[in-house]
């Protein structure tokens, strides 16, 4: 099994408003960048967003270390949240519906066919993976929005 290390980033312009994502994806020597726009958004949608898109560009099942800025993202795995989420009909502990039920599906799906180990970083410090993902993210924004 491949083994893959993956960095991803979202952002937006207001929240919601206009968004970006970013994803860098590491086999070797290899780099691959990959990012998108929308137009109306959240922040939270576009962490999501580029865990996906990144996920969805693996033609096989890979070992999967991926990085991200987002507690959003890394804890839901990290701390099972979705299992519980699923056994209370995509329920929140406040009884409320989950936000970006959607986008957690898909990563559920994606993340059935590799073997991912999430990880947390800081944001817009010194990890220069994660700081090019923010930039990916937010030129999508700037370039989607003049």
């Amino acid at each position: 099994m491949k083994a893959i290390t993956i960095y991803t980033d979202g952002a937006c312009s207001g929240n919601p408003g206009p968004g970006g994502w970013g994803a860098l994806l590491q086999f070797g020597p290899h780099t691959r960048e990959i990012s998108g726009f929308a137009a109306d958004t959240t922040n939270n949608r576009m962490e999501l967003t580029a865990a996906v898109k990144a996920l969805e560009n693996l033609k096989e099942p890979c070992r999967v270390t991926l990085y991200s800025d987002s507690a959003y993202l890394v804890n839901t795995f990290q701390k099972d949240w979705l299992t519980k989420w699923q056994r209370n009909g995509w329920k929140t502990s406040n009884k409320g519906p989950v936000e970006n039920q959607d986008l957690w599906q898909q990563l559920l799906q994606l993340t059935a066919k590799h073997t991912v180990q999430w990880v947390k970083v800081k944001g817009h410090s010194d990890n220069e993976f994660n700081n090019r993902c923010d930039k990916l993210a937010r030129e999508e924004i700037k370039k989607n929005t003049k």
